[in-house]
């Protein structure tokens, strides 16, 4: 067992290691402490593209697999993953040298928010792009931002940003912190200002119910100073009714004229989507980006909310969406051959899949859309959302659904079943296939494919490398 007393930030850090080193935001503060001057090196079970890609970029060493020879070395701090468990042989190493330790969030609070502004996004959806692109507006405006999220910018080909002013932003997860802290991560992260996207039921293995997930971000709300400022999407009800309970600067954003923030009208022109902005009664601005798909929309008008009520001027806004590449993995165009185009995308949450799906059809409305999706997270693998996944593929043209891996370790009551779900989808007159592996998956795919077709793999894995198998099969 780790020793609580040893759950603190030595006063003089010069090395760190970092268990589960290749996640997402683990990278990123890898990244940030490695560019501050701390030695950072770590372990993880598996590393792949584009994290490990980027570790190895930073020349930052990490080991694959946990054990304990891997931390011989000298160490003055240990920060721990949310996916690292209590019987890990390099936790049971750390207890018997009883070397100080936090989790990633508590990391992130210590070392980079004192004395600073920070400011979270949180919500079930879109936090990954509008956190970027918040913290890349704020650079077009002159501010020297920190940053911290989930995914790599394609304008910068990092996760972070190092910084050097008062602003902060960090994507606020409401995952828990750590097994020895199963807090959300985003109660640690001190906010001056918090936007939530919106609130959804997810993380069935750790939340049981919509109204736990309400409480941790009601928490999270009830953090916010009374000079600080709260930014909310006005479409999510849950968000709304939440909203009022804080009583300081509330801004709302969304399509509805009801909120302070609103797209008025959106269209395509070739490669590239415009989109009407008004606050109340005035336009605010006409803004464009290479970017499609409504629920990108509304992640743009989110982080225009914001940054308005920061005071950043509209033309560093404009510029800086005008800019705005994405985030590698959302919407992400793998590339076209045989007039076969390949998407990539993060989609998990039935919500997610509804809106991607519709995002590409909208964008692409004469092509046949393949809609391939990998029930992957540890929500998607269970039952919770079984009959969800049945009503979001109508806009594809076909369906193709692998079996689940690592079913094993859901209980056999709360299970999700590929095989169902394709039977659903039939019985609604969606033409769907049930593949027990990603194997036969592919062979289907090459078989079923012409030009002129959409390929659009969801997964918030890798996926067994899929997309890019394709396009080189193809």
């Amino acid at each position: 067992m780790l020793d609580p007393e040893k759950n603190i930030l030595p006063e003089d850090v010069k090395e760190i290691y970092m268990m589960g080193i290749c996640g997402a935001g683990m990278s990123a503060l890898a990244g940030i402490l490695s560019n501050m001057g701390f030695k950072v090196r770590g372990s993880d079970h598996d590393a792949f593209p584009p994290v490990s890609e980027l570790l190895r970029s930073l020349n930052i060493p990490f080991l694959k697999g946990y054990s304990p020879t891997n931390l011989r070395e000298s160490l003055d701090l240990v920060v721990i993953g949310n996916v690292i468990r209590r019987d890990n042989p390099e936790i049971l190493e750390i207890s018997k040298r009883g070397l100080p330790y936090l989790s990633f969030p508590q990391t992130i609070k210590e070392l980079l928010l004192k004395e600073r502004k920070s400011l979270v996004i949180a919500g079930t959806h879109g936090k990954t792009t509008t956190t970027t692109l918040v913290a890349l507006i704020l650079r077009k405006a002159g501010f020297a931002s920190g940053l911290i999220c989930g995914g790599i910018s394609k304008n910068t080909g990092l996760n972070f940003m190092v910084p050097s002013d008062e602003f902060f932003v960090v994507e606020g997860d409401e995952y828990d912190s750590a097994f020895f802290d199963k807090e959300a991560k985003f109660l640690h992260y001190n906010p001056f200002a918090v936007l939530i996207t919106g609130i959804e039921f997810d993380h069935a293995d750790i939340y049981r119910s919509l109204d736990q997930i309400v409480l941790s971000f009601r928490k999270l709300i009830s953090l916010i100073p009374e000079n600080g400022m709260l930014v909310y999407n006005r479409e999510n009800s849950i968000a709304v009714w939440e909203a009022r309970r804080y009583a300081g600067k509330k801004v709302s954003y969304g399509f509805s004229h009801d909120a302070d923030f609103y797209i008025k009208r959106f269209w395509y022109d070739k490669e590239t989507t415009y989109f009407e902005v008004y606050r109340g009664k005035n336009r605010y601005g006409i803004f464009s980006t290479p970017l499609y798909g409504e629920h990108n929309l509304s992640n743009f008008v989110g982080a225009i909310s914001l940054c308005d009520q920061l005071g950043i001027k509209p033309q560093a806004i404009e510029e800086a969406i005008q800019e705005f590449k994405g985030v590698k993995r959302r919407l992400d165009h793998i590339g076209e051959k045989k007039g076969i185009l390949i998407i990539d995308d993060f989609a998990h949450h039935p919500t997610a899949v509804k809106e991607t799906i519709k995002a590409v059809k909208r964008r692409f409305p004469k092509r046949r859309l393949f809609a391939v999706f990998e029930p992957r997270s540890n929500s998607s693998r269970r039952s919770v959302f079984q009959k969800a996944y049945s009503l979001v593929f109508d806009r594809a043209d076909v369906v193709m659904i692998p079996e689940p891996k690592r079913m094993e370790l859901i209980p056999e009551k709360e299970r999700f079943s590929s095989f169902q779900l394709v039977q659903d989808l039939r019985i609604r007159g969606i033409e769907a296939y049930y593949c027990p592996d990603t194997e036969l998956l592919l062979s289907r795919l090459i078989d079923k494919v012409c030009s002129g077709d959409i390929v659009l793999f969801m997964s918030n894995g890798i996926f067994d490398h899929l997309p890019e198998r394709l396009f080189s099969a193809l």
